[in-house]
């Protein structure tokens, strides 16, 4: 038992003490937006996957965190780099950067870099992501979601969550459990892909600022896939 306490206490340090204030250059930032953007572009692709259509309908805000690394390999700490567009009455929003770490073994995910997707799916979701920090499970009610174009909303889980939360890893799509992980913003990042000017969350997410030309290509997938479902 003292055994696996340890490693437990190593795999959330060896998370914690990972370089997540390394500074980003434009380049960087432009191959993570091209990451996510093949992620959306695959997992919509596919013909009997995806987020089904209710839940596409009512998506708030969507995250996309390319290639989560673990840190460890019993006990699952795992650490990725995302970023996040909302829904605005003028279309998707200009893209945000986030964290995500955890450090319990529900956050397993296996031997491979993994691709996470979140979809918020109604305000509250929406209000999750404008904190600067929040746990999944504890501050953010969270579930696995669904995955099909066709699933039943009558068999629906987990419209009662305020996230729901999806896994990709070699072609396999799927709901997550990311109870216990922790979502942060990544302000530095934002800040290096707007110029070095400090821009708020809110401002960027509710739709104040324009579209960059690097985003461009990930807000008009996520558009495609994330329309209005008539």
């Amino acid at each position: 038992m003292k055994t696996i306490l340890w490693a437990t206490t190593l795999a959330v340090a060896s998370v914690a003490t990972m370089p997540i204030h390394a500074e980003s250059n434009l380049s960087d930032l432009n191959t993570r937006l091209a990451a996510a953007t093949q992620v959306v572009h695959e997992i919509e692709a596919t013909p009997d996957g995806g987020v089904p259509d209710y839940i596409v309908s009512k998506a708030t805000c969507i995250a996309v965190i390319p290639s989560v690394k673990k840190a460890a390999f019993i006990v699952g700490g795992s650490y990725g780099q995302g970023v996040v567009t909302c829904r605005t009455p003028k279309g998707w929003s200009a893209p945000v950067f986030i964290r995500l770490a955890g450090g319990s073994v529900g956050f397993q995910i296996g031997g491979q870099a993994t691709d996470l997707v979140l979809v918020a799916v109604n305000d509250k979701g929406f209000q999750d992501l404008l904190q600067s920090k929040f746990k999944l499970g504890a501050d953010a009610a969270a579930a696995a979601g669904p995955v099909g174009r066709n699933a039943s909303a009558a068999t629906d889980l987990k419209l009662n969550a305020e996230l729901l939360t999806y896994s990709r890893s070699k072609g396999l799509f799927a709901g997550i459990d990311l109870n216990g992980a922790v979502v942060s913003q990544n302000t530095d990042d934002t800040n290096v892909f707007y110029g070095g000017t400090a821009k708020p969350f809110a401002d960027i997410l509710h739709g104040a600022v324009i579209v960059p030309t690097g985003a461009k290509a990930f807000v008009r997938t996520v558009a495609k896939y994330f329309h209005s479902v008539k």
